[in-house]
């Protein structure tokens, strides 16, 4: 028997999705080791977000893969003191496929601004992506940071730049090397590795109605329309990581363009809030050199760590 009305019955209006939802994928574990300032990073990457942002109206949709439950805390409070708008909990660590998987199909927006959560994004970094998603023709995923990907998960925009009227193609160097440095050196490369890649590879430069963008894109973080993303589901990936370039491959491969702005303005933290500049590293403090700063023992020490996890958290 019921006992009186449900109240929602006399709601007249319910709210509505902003046109964009900023989607971040979160996932960390343990506080300690490799993740110890992750919570760190985690914060400034959802501040950064809502800062560089600004004029976009936009939702913040969290994904979190099975972090552990001071994580899960932070996002709940956040959540309820409404600077995220969409908190799913995944009990169990999905994968990146898996999480997006849900996340491609649950945001609400017409647009999706993805990021992994160690991104740190500058002002304008949304209404830069959003200008080039909707100024260029048949867009797949823009990427808010140029740097050099695999020209081989790019060539269908080549072939649309050059086979178009009105399109300009040019081949240099257009990311300074200072710019170019910053994001290869937070991938872990050497001064060399990252001096050789420099010098060996080139950009490409597309301007098409009054805009220019340089051909590439990544999974890391990229903007698209929800639609174009949905065409691609579902991603069947057998690991945590590892396979994610199967996104960059089907967008490719539809003959879609995959784009970055010619000017920065999002940048890869890693696991440290210390941003490598062209000078070296800059952070809260100066730090000196311990034994475990040696690169023999830093190696054996991480190889040791990295059999750690394995054993508690891998699949071997």
């Amino acid at each position: 028997m019921r006992f009186g009305q449900n109240p929602a019955k006399f709601v007249k209006s319910v709210a509505q999705p902003a046109r964009v939802t900023v989607a971040v994928l979160n996932y960390i574990p343990f506080i300690s080791g490799y993740y110890e300032k992750l919570p760190d990073v985690l914060d400034v990457c959802l501040r950064s977000i809502r800062t560089g942002a600004e004029g976009v109206d936009f939702d913040l949709m969290v994904f979190d893969n099975g972090s552990c439950a001071e994580i899960v805390s932070y996002l709940t409070e956040e959540r309820n003191a409404g600077r995220i708008q969409y908190l799913i909990l995944s009990e169990k660590n999905l994968g990146k496929g898996g999480a997006w998987n849900v996340i491609f199909n649950a945001a609400p927006g017409e647009i999706i601004a993805y990021t992994d959560n160690d991104a740190l994004f500058s002002p304008g970094w949304l209404s830069k992506s959003l200008e080039l998603l909707e100024g260029f023709p048949n867009v797949g995923m823009v990427t808010a940071r140029p740097f050099r990907t695999n020209p081989d998960f790019y060539d269908r925009t080549l072939d649309w730049a050059r086979e178009t009227d009105g399109v300009t193609l040019e081949s240099g160097d257009f990311i300074p090397f200072a710019t170019f440095r910053e994001f290869d050196i937070s991938l872990g490369q050497s001064e060399e590795e990252i001096r050789v890649h420099y010098e060996n590879s080139t950009d490409q430069k597309i301007s098409f109605g009054g805009l220019s963008a340089l051909a590439g894109a990544s999974h890391w973080q990229f903007t698209a329309y929800k639609k174009t993303l949905t065409r691609f589901l579902p991603f069947e990936m057998s690991r945590p990581m590892g396979q994610v370039k199967q996104l960059d491959q089907r967008v490719n491969q539809a003959g879609l363009l995959r784009l970055m702005p010619t000017e920065p303005y999002a940048m890869n933290l890693s696991n440290t809030l210390e941003i490598r500049t062209a000078a070296g590293p800059v952070s809260s403090g100066t730090r000196k050199r311990s034994l475990k700063d040696f690169v023999p023992v830093r190696k054996t020490l991480l190889a040791l760590y990295n059999r750690i996890f394995k054993l508690y958290y891998g699949q071997d």
